[in-house]
């Protein structure tokens, strides 16, 4: 016996089984359970640098971008921002998540200390802030 027969033999109850097996598959679907996005804290490091006095425009181009310059430079750095306002200059460091966030902090305590050459004079140190 041809096995496709009794579909030919009745196409309306072939029709209504297709129909109520599309139908399954789409309740099935959409009570398929969706893990959520998992937690994720990127490892970041923040630097904050003042200088009294100066405009944000001072703070972006001479305190900043020196920062930026050297902060980039450090191996696993995925992303910097920073943000200038009257005397203050704020830059976030963002790195791989495979990347140890103490060794990171060393070696943006490095970068800070071998920019502090290109850095206006009379200066606050600068300060690391938060991990």
């Amino acid at each position: 016996m041809n096995p496709s027969r009794p579909f030919i033999r009745r196409p309306v109850a072939s029709a209504l089984i297709a129909i109520g097996i599309v139908l399954l598959g789409l309740t099935a679907y959409r009570l398929l359970p969706v893990a959520p996005l998992p937690q994720v804290d990127f490892p970041t490091i923040q630097v904050y640098a003042s200088l009294p006095g100066a405009s944000p425009e001072t703070m972006a181009a001479s305190v900043a971008t020196p920062l930026e310059r050297a902060l980039g430079s450090i191996a696993g750095v995925t992303g910097i921002r920073s943000s200038s306002t009257q005397g203050s200059s704020n830059i976030t460091i963002e790195f791989d998540f495979d990347r140890d966030i103490d060794d990171a902090a060393r070696d943006v305590q490095a970068a800070l200390n071998a920019a502090r050459g290109q850095l206006p004079s009379g200066m606050p140190r600068n300060q690391v802030i938060g991990r």
